[in-house]
């Protein structure tokens, strides 16, 4: 593969780098919001993220910040242990635990998430995001609004008669202008080829000159301050060094510190690995992400967060996708956009602060879309019900609990179809051919694992006397001593008993390549007399 200088890098990715700010900025800010903690909470995290953990880890996509899947974690925290400063000590044992898992090689586990399941994940994230972003995009907004969403105390279809009795004019025309110059950039040739030029800063500069034309004419259309982005403005030095908090040390000496440090961890390195999964779907290039890499990485980043007043963090499947879809080719490109948040987070927070979520919403439900876009649904569809169930139950369980929940509830139907398959892949026979006693063929198949004990018990009992039975093993490399044994019982005991034939042809006296500490039986054909 041709190497890319670190010159060509930024400018290559330096569009991707921008779509990234624009969508992490007001995640961030909400991130915090949502948590209970600090507003710039949440930006510092973004910022470690993009310049620690895009420095140091080796996935090509990803983009680490705050995550919501640790909102719920970080408010229990923090309130349970009393300051924002104690918690940020949980923060740092967090960062150290996975230290510690990246270095005994913990990221591994990512090799065993199937692929119908990470594809339901994004697919689900996809819902989420467009459900999330339609107040923003009508001129709804349910947090400033004290209003439920639809995900609030089970599914409130209430929900929607508020969304749409309360939406602003204003809001919806800059979001439809919005879209248009993101579909325009992305469709029209001539435009898609200024790289340099993203449509979503076209679109947010739009938006912003929309919105004050809006203001200036006295327009009821103008977006209110609670719509727009809302970043901390330093007015002195003292205002920038009150910007950050540090940990209070003597939170090490409180146990719930570290109960608190190992759930993040836990919670953090799993959600970091299906992230990266998914992300590694979303590279173009199909690169593989060293994950053990990243858990040092994540593990560095949130110790750098805790020790200046950041949140925990993980890698993020919204800025990562975002990412991928503006055309991200190496991870200059979420350093970045570490880089932007902390040159405008310093320098021109009351320009950032004329954003309306309007458009940010337009970019993010673009995002949305083409993660879950029908021809997903319709590919999975065509593969079988083994691959499309398991999909679709994870996208239901993701949108209708969170993502570690429908994760698992995800793998569990596909382990349950893994293991179904496996029972029958061995082989079954019907009761009206073990009917057929003048002949019973059983081939079995490459591999006999403990699964197919069941399928093969149930077989063997329907076999009735005076019957032929011949079991072929010829193309079998592997048996486990459970079914030798039960085959072997079969052959030598209830043959003889019941005047059954077997011939067993093809069988070894020994599987050491598999069970290198037992050989298995050496089987004893019965056969009946004639």
């Amino acid at each position: 593969m041709k190497k890319t200088s670190l010159i060509g890098g930024i400018k290559e990715n330096f569009p991707s780098g921008l779509v990234v700010f624009l969508v992490a900025l007001p995640l961030c800010l909400g991130i915090a919001l949502a948590s209970g903690a600090p507003p710039l909470s949440g930006v510092i995290a973004g910022i470690v993220g993009g310049l620690v953990v895009g420095t140091l880890s080796n996935s090509n996509i990803s983009v680490s910040g705050p995550a919501a899947g640790l909102t719920a974690i970080v408010l229990t925290a923090i309130t349970d242990l009393g300051a924002f400063e104690l918690f940020l000590c949980a923060g740092m044992v967090a960062g150290i635990i996975q230290l510690v898992l990246g270095f005994v090689r913990a990221g591994s586990i990512s090799n065993y998430f199937p692929n119908n399941v990470i594809e339901g994940m994004l697919a689900a994230i996809g819902i989420i995001i467009i459900l999330k972003q339609i107040p923003h995009a009508l001129g709804f907004d349910k947090d400033y609004e004290g209003h439920e969403s639809i995900f609030d105390n089970g599914l409130n279809f209430n929900y929607f008669t508020e969304l749409f009795g309360a939406v602003h004019p204003g809001a919806i025309i800059v979001t439809l202008v919005s879209i248009a110059i993101l579909l325009a950039w992305d469709k029209i040739p001539s435009l898609k080829r200024m790289k340099m030029l993203p449509g979503a800063l076209v679109a947010v500069v739009v938006g912003i000159l929309l919105n004050e034309v809006f203001k200036m004419t006295g327009s009821s259309l103008a977006i209110s301050p609670k719509h727009l982005v809302v970043l901390p403005v330093p007015q002195s030095f003292d205002d920038f060094k009150n910007l950050i908090t540090m940990p209070d040390f003597t939170g090490f000496s409180n146990p719930k510190v570290w109960i608190v440090g190992a759930t993040i961890a836990i919670v953090a390195s799993i959600e970091t690995l299906l992230c990266i999964e998914a992300s590694d779907r979303l590279d173009k290039q199909r690169r593989i992400t060293d994950t053990n890499l990243e858990l040092k990485a994540q593990g560095i980043g949130n110790l750098v967060s805790s020790l200046i007043g950041g949140l925990p963090m993980t890698s993020v499947v919204v800025r990562s996708s975002a990412n991928a879809n503006a055309g991200a080719t190496s991870k200059s490109s979420a350093i970045i956009h570490g880089v932007l948040l902390l040159i405008c987070v310093l320098s021109i927070p009351m320009i950032l602060n004329l954003i309306p979520l309007a458009t940010l919403a337009a970019v993010l439900i673009l995002v949305g879309y083409k993660l879950a876009k029908p021809a997903t649904f319709k590919h999975f569809w065509h593969l079988g019900k083994f691959q499309f169930i398991p999909f679709v139950a994870t996208v239901v369980a993701i949108v209708a609990t969170d993502l570690l929940k429908g994760v698992g509830i995800g793998l569990a139907i596909s382990v349950f179809y893994i293991l179904q398959g496996n029972m029958k892949r061995a082989y079954y026979l019907s009761r009206e051919k073990l009917n057929d006693a003048d002949g019973i063929n059983i081939k079995l198949a490459e591999e006999v694992s403990f699964l197919n004990k069941a399928a093969i018990k149930k077989t063997l009992k329907n076999i009735k006397s005076n019957s032929n039975v011949t079991i072929d093993a010829r193309g079998t490399s592997y048996i486990t001593t459970d079914v030798l044994e039960m085959i072997q019982d079969f052959a030598n005991i209830r043959a003889k008993e019941e005047d059954i034939n077997v011939e067993l042809i093809g069988f070894k006296t020994s599987y050491k390549d598999y069970e290198s500490s037992q050989d298995s039986h050496v089987l004893i054909t019965h056969r009946r007399a004639m």
